[in-house]
């Protein structure tokens, strides 16, 4: 390999100092990422209210909640979506170029969002219909943010520095999982002080206000908001220069574009840009070649990112313990319709701010530090650690005496997921392939953490009901309990971490060097 064999516009960015261009598509494409987040996770903060406004039993002790397949429709549904859009849309960025697909995956969003939080009738039946559907069609839209934002990012970014840059857009997410609980918190505080109410237990049928309704549908659509502020930015960003000049070889065009960008002169090398296309040997993504040079590569970058969504989205399995244990959230009959979503939200907007958004930028300081490879393994490494110390002596956590450390090896647990696989599953498959596989891989990587997703988020959710029929909630069938599923996701991360041993080191080296496009 030799690094002075690549074009000079390639050069020039591998080489260029962080300057203001390389902020701005931080926020450009992070901003999307902050709707990502938003609009996946605030829909947990408000399926207790559509509960008790749509599922209300007269005479009930305890106030309506979504019977089981509604709740897996409901929570699930844009999950399916995101998993579908990034195999699309990863697809779509590598034929079209990203930045023409990059704009109508945020317009989706933004339709979507607000579409989510209407409906067509009144009873149940018609609103979760109408929910699911938009819902399922805004995941579609997110899904092609994963591919498209980390794309852009590593092929705009230097070589330096490219490891932060990508992972300050995925850490993005925790401030979009923040504003939501706040924003939930503020709007049901809000309504709670002007339209007061009873808790369910004093008065079910008055414990739920008919205004209600309006604020589940406000926080919903929300998520709009943000994405419609980066909107024209998006539109006018550049294609990337590695794209120009590699995928749809104009060299003149990718100079031209960078010289703006980065306010210097750049040589346009025609000849020497065809000479690099055709040296790659123009082999299909379904062909053996890419299997020799590539296989085990998108074996790695799909196997971590499925195996750590297992374990990443089962952690609602015994988030409701913990926020139990500390009394965040009191039984749900003690409260009115609007304090259990600020409750919920209340412990959301904590975890969030203890455990996920450090994570995330403890990845974003270090990983052009000590490398992918090392935060992911040893991310890999402390998850499973945590998990057999949560697992085993299960019962010992149980005691109320002993839940403070419970608590803590939970926020660990989190902590080590997001200064771990969680941000570097989402760069790597941004930095090994070529430039004309790159987004349609980074959309098949992604695709398989969100087909994890889904097993983690409702696979184990059937799963950790308990062996004792009597103890089983409303509509489900006795499982294997929580204990034993503690103890299946720590063998899921023990293999997420032998399975990162096929992803290599990308630190500090060119995206050409590391997919091998400057091999003769």
């Amino acid at each position: 390999m030799a690094g002075d064999s690549n074009l000079k516009v390639l050069n020039a960015l591998d080489v260029a100092k962080t300057q203001w261009y390389h902020f701005t598509a931080i926020i450009i494409a992070g901003m999307g990422f902050f709707t990502d987040a938003y609009d996946l996770f605030c829909i947990s903060l408000v399926t207790k209210m559509l509960g008790r406004i749509y599922y209300h039993v007269d005479g009930s002790p305890k106030p309506g909640s979504l019977p089981p397949n509604v709740s897996a429709a409901v929570n699930g549904v844009a999950l399916c979506g995101t998993l579908l859009g990034q195999l699309f849309f990863g697809w779509l960025g590598d034929k079209m170029g990203r930045k023409k697909v990059y704009g109508l995956t945020l317009m989706i969003m933004c339709i979507c969002s607000i579409a989510s939080g209407l409906s067509f009738g009144r009873d149940a039946k018609a609103v979760m219909a109408t929910l699911c559907f938009f819902r399922f069609w805004l995941g579609f839209g997110i899904g092609g943010d994963y591919p498209l934002s980390a794309t852009i990012m590593s092929e705009y970014s230097n070589k330096k520095t490219r490891g932060a840059f990508i992972a300050a857009v995925f850490a993005m997410q925790g401030f979009g999982i923040l504003a939501g609980g706040i924003f939930a918190m503020t709007l049901s505080g809000l309504f709670n002080a002007y339209y007061k109410s009873p808790s369910y237990e004093a008065d079910p049928f008055a414990s739920t206000i008919p205004q209600a309704d309006y604020l589940w549908r406000i926080v919903l659509m929300f998520g709009a908001l943000p994405a419609l502020l980066t909107f024209y930015w998006r539109l006018k960003m550049p294609e990337t220069a590695r794209y120009t000049a590699l995928v749809a070889k104009d060299a003149k065009r990718a100079a031209a574009d960078m010289a703006k960008v980065l306010h210097e002169d750049i040589e346009a090398e025609q000849q020497k840009t065809e000479a690099m296309v055709s040296r790659q040997g123009g082999y299909d993504l379904f062909s053996k070649e890419f299997l020799r040079r590539h296989g085990l590569h998108l074996l790695g970058t799909t196997s971590t990112w499925f195996l750590l969504d297992i374990a990443f989205y089962s952690q609602n399995l015994f988030q409701k313990d913990v926020f139990s244990a500390i009394g965040w959230i009191p039984p749900a009959k003690t409260m009115n319709a609007l304090q259990e979503v600020f409750t919920i939200a209340r412990a959301q907007t904590l975890i969030a701010l203890c455990s996920t958004v450090p994570g995330y930028w403890f990845t974003v300081a270090l990983i052009d530090v000590i490398g992918r490879f090392t935060i992911q393994l040893s991310g890999f490494f402390f998850m499973t650690v945590f998990m057999f110390a949560l697992a085993i002596p299960y019962q010992h956590w149980t005691q109320p005496e002993h839940r403070i450390g419970f608590v803590v090896m939970y926020s660990l647990t989190f902590f080590f997921a997001n200064f771990g696989p969680n941000a570097t599953t989402f760069v790597v498959p941004a930095e090994i392939f070529p430039a004309r596989f790159r987004s349609t891989c980074h959309g098949v990587s992604a695709a398989a953490g969100k087909f994890g997703a889904i097993i983690g988020a409702f696979g184990f959710q059937l799963l950790a009901q308990s062996q004792d029929p009597a103890k089983v909630d409303a509509g489900y069938h006795p499982g294997i309990g929580v204990k034993n599923c503690l103890i299946v996701l720590g063998v899921v991360n023990l293999l997420g971490l032998l399975f990162t041993f096929l992803v290599p080191e990308t630190k500090g080296k060119s995206l050409e060097d590391v997919s091998g496009e400057n091999e003769d």
